[in-house]
């Protein structure tokens, strides 16, 4: 019965680690099934189809990753510290990526977005939600920051925090072509270039 109950969840985390490593083409709903140690016919029982799962797989994991966002975000420090801790804290999750698994696997949110862009509407719809909520988080970061005085009142927009995670994510992307987190060294300085900051 122990195992049942967690069908669910196993399914959620197997579909974003092979996701994460695979993509979203190549995975069929038999070998999510057996990383999950679930019955085939169980998958239904939680799911309606494969995109469903996938839907539900990218609000897991963006869950997860929101509070990991907000805890940084609205902590302790100087606004522009808070927006560094939590850059530099997705660069350390590619880092160990890279010293546990051995590659780079790239964000989960950004590879499918890269690979869904053109098919799967609701999958494409909700990632572009999930950016959305993040461009707000930083935003209103970049808005603390201009009223410290830390950066100009023009670069905080929206836009500029749109740009902010397009570097993130784009700097993820070569990290994971390179399959070398030390690409991701670059990010914070020149986030503060893009920022119009002075260096500490």
């Amino acid at each position: 019965m122990g195992r049942t109950s967690t069908a669910r969840e196993r399914l959620l985390h197997a579909t974003g680690t092979l996701m994460q490593h695979r993509g979203y083409s190549s995975l069929g709903v038999a070998e999510i099934c057996a990383a999950a140690e679930v019955k085939k016919g169980s998958f239904y029982h939680f799911f309606a189809s494969k995109q469903d799962l996938t839907l539900q797989a990218i609000n897991a994991y963006w869950a997860e990753q929101h509070r990991s966002w907000t805890a940084e975000l609205d902590g302790p420090g100087p606004a522009l510290a808070r927006l560094r801790r939590l850059l530099e804290g997705m660069a350390l999750i590619q880092r160990r990526g890279k010293e546990t698994c051995g590659t780079v696997d790239g964000c989960l949110l950004g590879n499918l977005t890269l690979e869904l862009s053109t098919q799967e509407p609701e999958v494409r719809a909700r990632l572009e939600e999930i950016f959305d909520e993040q461009i707000a988080l930083v935003a209103r970061v970049l808005d603390e920051a201009a009223a410290d005085g830390a950066i100009p009142r023009a670069h905080a927009e929206p836009s500029v925090a749109r740009t902010v995670i397009a570097q993130l994510e784009g700097l993820v992307l070569f990290a994971k072509l390179k399959n070398d987190p030390a690409v991701l060294d670059t990010l914070w300085p020149h986030t503060l270039l893009l920022l119009g900051a002075e260096r500490p």
